[in-house]
């Protein structure tokens, strides 16, 4: 067919349903002097031309009529091709919604509600090879142009109704298989008897209206009679005879057509208004982020889907000409409809709103991320609405895009922008004349305002013309009506809000007319701000204008910062300091008032603060070209030839290693240990280790971990007796509770325990506790500076920025039963994670002590490491970390750092003498293999360990069990109630109360009174049996000596060898830690060389003679282990000889 472009030039052009473009000639292109673009994604193609593949590069915007009934543009890619001038491919028959008719062999589609039918006529013999002549037919107007193709153009109006829709095959289906939901018409009769109504309650003792029926010429008197009748014929109004009516007017509707409607104002005006809430446009746009495919349903005839009230029908009557009528559904116009409407809406659509569903009245809009999930969602929408007998218009519906104009919108996956068609009317907006233009001219203007930097300030001088009773239109005016209508014609794409994203508050800039702001994430604009400031605050000072500014700014956006944390830029340097200031004025204090309910960051953004930045890069650069290097070891080399301690193992070791010890770098090793000989250098390794900068003041153990000194723990430990710092700073250790270990963990960070140490001195950046986390297998700790106010939300925010980035989420969290971890928030989020939660039992912390024990290590680091100022403690945080994943764990007899990485980090005492080539020197496969192996001995260690301690805490205490219905008396601890222990002479017990039932060995429900606000889970140790004293003593003998009945006391039994003296008791250990022992009994002496053995290892010490009393002083443990070799030895002296 030939249709004229905008260069009035006849070109020939062709339908092709199998392209998946739109193309346009490079010789059409080129006599035309068509500017191209380069194409965003060039392509190759061989189907056009039978030879090699052509790439395309380069596009064209084409613009072209088709009559005079149709005008478009659309892009095309250049090709080069002789077939015809432009081929329309797929891409505009799908936008065009184009229809094939394979019988009749036509195209036709829609425009501006007028139907274009492409028609063929008989095709010619042959090609012509000069431009011939065609009739175009238009059914109101009969012109001839001359024209050239086998096509002729064919202009018919039809009505809406009969529009088909050309839709992808799955949408095709998905719409066959609910047919029901997209009639043409709604079935006849009445809707479904619902639970909503629509009720009209009239204000009692209000005269009702009887207003006569509107004058109407012929052709709307017919319209009248028409609509009415097929009303009465589908059962939605009836004649009536109700004492009250209102007119009808008839609308005129888009198509063309008119909707009947009544004039309702004054039975409204006696109407009780029924609030129920419309939403938020913004809210529901809040809820589309992420999203890629979207389909909009509008329902057909919404307000017809639900009944009047039954006995309310008179309330709605109405008049025509020929007579009264009363409506029995819900008609247009009521003042309460629209929320019945949105009331039946929010209750069918519950289950979806907010997931994958907004609605404002009868719009639905359904959104998804991928295909697959958005066909899923339709269908779960179309089986309710089918449920429901909600019917759905297929004209106004659009299904499967990237782009939906939604509530005078465009959204898509880029985020919102304006509707180009409904910012047309502003654009073509003439100069008001008059105030009341000026006011409706600013206020479809502000619908969009959103979009617009500095809104207020722009039309500030058109707001200022209507203040005036005389219109008087300024220059100043004009200029911002020109600038409105330019800034409307440029407006960016705003994001959609992430709430798991930082919000930004950017640009909160005040002027000598108004103030405005800028909500971004990501560096992507989400909303504008702007207000118009009245004379007072105009005279505001600057550093007023700008603190007013974020305070309008914060309380508009409200809804998105309240509860997260979020950036805050301000050009005002005073503004930094707002918080720390001690004496406010009384409108800075209300506005600092207002700030307290927000969690944010000041950053400022003059340039000088950014030479900081450039300080520290430089500063980097320096320290990455330094070399550690530590004095004063060089001297152990010359020391160990001759060093009474290590001379003779030094000398063995010069050609290969000697059992655990080796020489490496010329210093002598056991295994990983550092031997240090007897030199004046041995109490500074030995100060470094226990009071370094990276140390902490740890114990014995964990000091002694890297070096290997002769008498190295009686050395250490007169050092440590000395420690001033460690006197001031550890307390004595208290013994737990009846010992209950947790499972044994499998690997590192998959089980982690979780506290907090309040009640520190706050420091400069407002944190006064520790957020304490850890590792319970590996036993790694990390300690996060915090505020004791942070809710759930805060706290789950700063375990995922400082946990979860560097381990992963666990499998199971143990804590403490604060209100913070039982909020909903807290348990719904961790849930969905896959994390179980265990609670410690209320009031009784040695559930959890492996964190209790790390509070206490870490309290003592804390007030080792500070010197004079307490509220550097976050400062020394790091440090404190460091010292203490750095440290061996007595539970699995390695660092933290260690069970976690493979590996010890560098202190400044290693930088001196390892060689780290040994440290990396395996292959990956042994190293995994390795670290795979340490894991497994970590397992086995920390449950031998539980058994070990689970034998030494439960010995002597005895094992109370109780069973449901028992009657038990409860313990008051002042931690669980306080009230019950105001004063030392109360009660320290009450009960009974009964044993609900058993959570485990240790802890019980208990059924407390009523008036109790206390958790019911009690630990065993705050039980105690009931007695009932009622209870009869059991019957006494009547005879005194009665045979085997001798009151008299039993004399006192030899030794029994199975009592759980001292001596046995460290033997049942022995054989409890080492099953060996077990086989080797009756023979003493081999089980005292085993006793002797074990001493050397695990406590450095060795049984010399004369010298077995000489470790009494250490512990009770060792005077046991002492005393049990002793007897030994008296016992079989031809054994072992000291």
């Amino acid at each position: 067919m030939n249709f004229k472009t905008v260069a009035k030039k006849q070109i020939c052009t062709s339908i092709d349903g199998g392209s998946c473009t739109n193309v346009a000639s490079q010789t059409l292109v080129t006599k035309l002097n068509l500017p191209t673009q380069p194409h965003p994604s060039p392509y190759v193609i061989q189907w056009l031309n039978q030879g090699k593949g052509i790439r395309v590069s380069h596009r064209v915007l084409l613009s072209f009529s088709i009559g005079k009934s149709y005008t478009d543009e659309l892009w095309c890619d250049v090709i080069p091709m002789d077939a015809c001038h432009v081929l329309l491919g797929r891409p505009w028959q799908f936008d065009r919604r184009t229809i094939h008719d394979g019988y009749l062999n036509t195209y036709s589609f829609t425009h501006n509600n007028r139907k274009i039918i492409l028609t063929p006529i008989t095709p010619p013999t042959t090609c012509p090879t000069s431009t011939t002549t065609l009739s175009t037919l238009l059914q109101s107007e009969h012109h001839e142009y001359q024209s050239f193709t086998e096509f002729v153009l064919l202009g018919l109006d039809e009505d809406e109704n009969q529009t088909q829709h050309n839709l992808s095959p799955h949408v095709q289906a998905l719409l066959e298989s609910y047919a029901q939901v997209f009639p043409a018409e709604i079935p006849s009769g009445l809707p479904p008897k619902r639970s909503i109504q629509h009720k009209i309650d009239l204000i009692p003792g209000s005269a009702l209206p009887n207003k006569p029926a509107y004058r109407t010429n012929p052709q709307e008197t017919i319209e009248i009679r028409k609509q009415v009748d097929k009303l009465l014929e589908k059962g939605l109004i009836r004649e009536s005879l109700s004492p009250c009516a209102v007119p009808t007017l008839l609308v005129p509707k888009k198509n063309g057509e008119c909707r009947m409607c009544m004039d309702s104002r004054s039975i409204n005006r006696i109407t009780i208004k029924y609030r129920f809430p419309i939403p938020r446009l913004n809210d529901l746009l809040d809820e589309l982020h992420g999203s890629t495919v979207f389909s909009k349903v509008d329902l057909r005839s919404g307000y017809h889907h639900i009944r009047i009230y039954e006995g309310d029908e008179w309330k709605t009557a109405f008049k025509t000409k020929e007579g009264l009528y009363e409506w029995l559904v819900m008609p247009f116009g009521l003042s309460n409809a629209p929320s019945t409407f949105m009331r039946l809406m929010n209750h069918v659509l519950k289950p979806f709103l907010g997931s994958f569903i907004v609605v404002y009245f009868d719009d639905i809009l359904v959104y998804s991320r991928t295909t697959e999930e958005h066909q899923s969602h339709l269908s779960q929408l179309f089986k309710v609405l089918d449920q429901e007998r909600l019917y759905g218009n297929l004209d106004k519906c659009e299904f499967f895009t990237n782009q939906v104009a939604f509530l005078g919108y465009l959204v898509s996956e880029q985020g919102i922008r304006v509707d180009e068609k409904k910012v047309q009317s502003i654009r073509d907006w003439p100069v008001p004349q008059t105030i009341q233009q000026v006011r409706s001219f600013h206020g479809l203007a502000s619908f969009y305002r959103r979009f617009i930097k500095n809104f207020s300030t722009i039309v500030a001088p058109m707001t200022e013309v209507t203040k005036f009773k005389t219109f008087t239109w300024t220059p100043q005016a004009q200029k911002a009506f020109d600038e409105l209508k330019r800034q409307l014609s440029t407006t960016p794409v705003l994001a959609l809000p992430c709430f798991q994203e930082v919000f930004e508050v950017d640009q909160c800039d005040a002027s000598g007319v108004g103030i405005g702001a800028v909500l971004s994430q990501l560096n992507r604009p989400i909303a504008y701000f702007s207000e118009k400031l009245n004379d007072a605050k105009r005279r505001y000072s600057t550093y007023d204008k700008e603190f007013y500014a974020i305070i309008r700014a914060l309380t508009h956006w409200q809804h998105y910062l309240i509860s997260k944390e979020f950036i805050l830029h301000s050009d005002h340097e005073a503004l930094k300091y707002i918080q720390g200031q001690h004496k406010l004025q009384p409108r800075h204090a209300k506005w600092v008032e207002f700030l307290q309910a927000f969690t944010f960051t000041i950053k400022h953004k003059s340039g000088k603060f950014n030479k900081g930045a450039d300080a520290l890069s430089r500063r980097y650069s320096l320290l990455t070209s330094l070399q550690p290097k530590v004095i004063g070891f060089e001297l152990l080399r010359n020391e160990y030839p001759s060093d009474p301690d290590f001379g003779e193992i030094y000398t063995s070791c010069q050609n290969h290693a000697k059992g655990e010890f080796h020489i490496c770098n010329g210093f002598l090793f056991k295994t990983q240990q550092l031997c240090v000989p007897r030199h004046s250098i041995r109490l500074v390794i030995i100060q470094e280790a226990h009071e370094g900068g990276l140390a902490g003041h740890l114990g014995i153990d964990k000091t002694t971990h890297s070096f290997f000194l002769a008498r190295m723990s009686r050395d250490v430990e007169h050092y440590i007796r000395r420690c001033l710092q460690c006197h001031k700073a550890k307390g004595q250790s208290t013994s737990h509770g009846l010992y209950m270990p947790l499972p044994v963990p499998v690997a590192p960070w998959e089980d982690v325990s979780l506290d907090f140490i309040t009640g520190l001195p706050r420091t400069r950046r407002q944190k006064d506790s520790v957020m304490v986390v850890v590792d319970r297998f590996s036993k790694m700790a990390h300690f996060v500076a915090c505020h004791t106010t942070y809710d759930a939300v805060q706290i789950a925010t700063l375990y995922f920025k400082e946990i979860v980035r560097l381990h992963g989420v666990p499998k199971t969290m143990v804590s403490d039963r604060d209100v913070k971890f039982l909020s909903h928030f807290w348990l719904t989020l961790w849930r969905k994670l896959g994390t179980k939660l265990k609670f410690s039992t209320s009031s009784h912390p040695q559930t959890d002590g492996q964190t209790e024990v790390t509070n206490r290590t870490l309290g003592s680091l804390l007030r080792a490491l500070i010197t004079t100022n307490l509220k550097q403690w976050e400062d020394l945080l790091p440090r404190a970390e460091f010292a203490y994943n750095r440290a061996p764990s007595k539970t699995t007899g390695i660092s933290p750092f260690m069970a976690v990485y493979g590996l010890n980090p560098t202190t400044p005492l290693d930088l001196a003498v390892l060689d780290t080539s040994t440290k990396f020197s395996k292959e990956a496969c042994d190293v995994a293999a390795d670290i795979k192996s340490v894991h497994q001995r970590i397992h086995d260690k920390i449950a031998k360990t539980n058994e070990l301690v689970k034998y030494r805490r439960d010995k002597g205490r005895k094992h109370v069990l109780f069973k449901p219905g028992d009657l038990v008396w409860l313990h008051f601890r002042k931690e669980r109630f306080p009230s019950k222990r105001r004063s030392k002479l109360s009660p320290r017990s009450d009960g009974p109360f009964k044993v609900l039932a058993k959570v485990n060995d240790n802890a019980y429900a208990i059924d407390l009174p009523g008036t109790s606000t206390a958790s019911a889970t009690i630990n065993v140790a705050d039980l105690q049996p009931y007695y009932d004293p009622g209870e009869p003593l059991p019957s006494l003998r009547s005879n005194f000596f009665e045979d085997g009945d001798d009151d008299r006391k039993a004399p006192v039994q030899a030794h029994n060898p199975t009592s759980t003296g001292p001596t046995q008791r460290w033997i049942n250990l022995v054989q409890l830690k080492y099953p060996i022992v077990k086989k080797l009994e009756g023979d003493l002496g081999r089980l005292i060389q085993i006793l002797e053995v074990r001493l050397y290892r695990e406590f450095g010490l060795e049984i010399l003679p004369n010298e077995a009393l000489g470790w009494c002083d250490r512990s009770l443990s060792r005077i046991v282990v002492v005393r049990c070799l002793k007897r030994a030895q008296q016992n079989s002296p031809k054994v072992v000889t000291f």
